[in-house]
């Protein structure tokens, strides 16, 4: 199935503003923006959250499955799809990412 057709099946992000992607430190490495360019990744990344709870290996690899096309084309040019990249990354090192999320009015999780 093709990446398009799979964001179709995923959860709506209206109630997110980003997600922001925290190390085991809690120190935040990436933020992924309700913005043009990177919905599919915010789509991407919220239902892995929602199905694994954190970005673990096994999360990881399932998003690369979710990517389809997208995730070969990030291995044969890495650089340029650095939500793939940090998933490709994660599965291989077999780390896990806490995910915090930004909801649209602002508010955070911890708020």
């Amino acid at each position: 199935m093709a990446f398009a057709d799979i964001l179709k099946t995923l959860p709506g992000v209206s109630h997110l503003a980003a997600l922001e992607l925290l190390d085991g430190e809690d120190r935040l490495i990436a933020r992924i923006e309700h913005k043009a360019g990177q919905i599919g990744s915010l789509m991407v990344y919220n239902h892995l959250v929602i199905t694994h709870g954190a970005i673990t290996p096994e999360a990881a690899a399932k998003g690369l499955e979710l990517y389809a096309e997208h995730t070969e084309d990030a291995r044969a040019h890495p650089g340029k799809h650095p939500n793939i990249d940090r998933l490709l990354d994660l599965a291989l090192r077999k780390a896990t990412l806490r995910v915090r999320p930004v909801f649209a009015t602002g508010r955070t999780d911890a708020d």
